[in-house]
């Protein structure tokens, strides 16, 4: 039977306090209290720093005080108390899901909201994941938050004829119909290092192009000469967050036809797809890598390595295979060899 742990007492503090005064050892402390040593060298540790406002020492009512404190804290966050979502939340982080994937998802399998994305990011960055190294399982490894105001004003001010994802189809966003992408820049450590992303969200499927730079023009040219290829059923529309390299967006709709839509701002959960993504090529390419020296034919493996791996949400058919039965569908007379990635 598994033991069960219990906080120290004030009484059990107060013995504490006696014989370490007396000069005990630690581990006559802990044999007389019916403790671990290390939990009476924790509670000395913790409960005796110096701060601004105590020049330090152990206090026995003080560290009562401080202990409670710390579980009316930790008592604000569900992945505390419950230990068996905190399973689920850890488990799906460390398939590279973001925290707005893991809620949307917990969401759709319950049919309401169990956690919410912020409820997991304030866990994550809280002093008591820290120690756990939470923050390295999200997709861009932050170990902090920054900050979401923007001086300046904020990039949608800058991206004309923005229509927002709010004017979206509802078919879209149930992946009911082929044809309707997401797309990002996947950035690098090394200054002017992209990838440019696309996810079609009906058939998973990934197309990669190796960017110069961030700007818009290149950007344009390069989702242009992407989707140009296929037949109009395939190339619907495209949803983008608020970056400025998409500025020039509208050249999709005026020379391909295609719808073009932007999330929200600070809401990348919206495009989840690409998010998702991105999150598992980070496994092979972290921010890390230089581009450099990557060269086409490694980038065309890795893509096809994602492109053919069964996926569940597919029952198990690969992004690959999915998409060439849509080009079937729509008979086009083309081999299913579509370019994947591009230089």
């Amino acid at each position: 039977m598994a033991k069960t742990y219990q906080h120290l007492s004030l009484s059990e503090r107060i013995d504490l306090y006696r014989m370490h005064r007396e000069g005990q050892s630690l581990r006559a402390i802990a044999r007389a209290l019916g403790r671990s040593v290390g939990t009476v060298s924790r509670e000395l540790q913790r409960n005796s720093q110096p701060t601004k406002a105590w020049v330090g020492g152990y206090e026995p009512a003080r560290a009562q005080q401080l202990a409670e404190r710390r579980r009316r804290w930790d008592g604000r966050f569900k992945l505390v108390r419950q230990p068996p979502l905190r399973d689920v939340v850890r488990a799906r982080l460390l398939q590279g899901w973001s925290p707005e994937q893991i809620a949307g998802a917990l969401r759709g399998d319950a049919g309401r909201c169990v956690i919410s994305h912020e409820a997991i990011y304030r866990f994550i960055y809280h002093r008591s994941a820290q120690k756990d190294y939470w923050h390295r399982w999200l997709p861009r490894h932050k170990s902090r938050r920054g900050r979401l105001g923007l001086r300046g004003g904020s990039p949608v001010d800058h991206i004309r004829h923005r229509v927002s994802i709010q004017e979206r189809p509802a078919e879209i966003e149930a992946r009911a119909t082929p044809g309707h992408w997401e797309g990002d820049l996947m950035l690098f450590a090394r200054y002017g290092q992209a990838l440019l992303i696309t996810h079609e969200r009906c058939s998973r499927l990934l197309l990669v192009n190796r960017q110069p730079n961030k700007s818009a023009a290149p950007v344009a040219r390069h989702l242009l000469g992407q989707f140009e290829p296929l037949p109009p059923g395939l190339r619907q529309s495209l949803t983008f967050d608020n970056g400025t390299e998409f500025a020039l967006h509208h050249q999709l709709n005026r020379q391909l036809g295609m719808a073009t839509y932007f999330c929200d701002p600070h809401a990348p959960w919206q495009k989840g797809g690409i998010e998702n993504a991105i999150g598992r090529m980070r496994r092979r390419l972290p921010r890390k890598t230089d581009l450099a020296r990557l060269s086409a034919a490694q980038l065309d493996a890795l893509v096809a390595a994602y492109n053919h791996t069964p996926r569940k949400c597919l029952g198990f058919r690969t992004p690959a295979e999915v998409f060439c039965g849509f080009l079937e569908l729509l008979h086009f007379k083309r081999e299913c060899s579509f370019p994947l990635s591009r230089e």
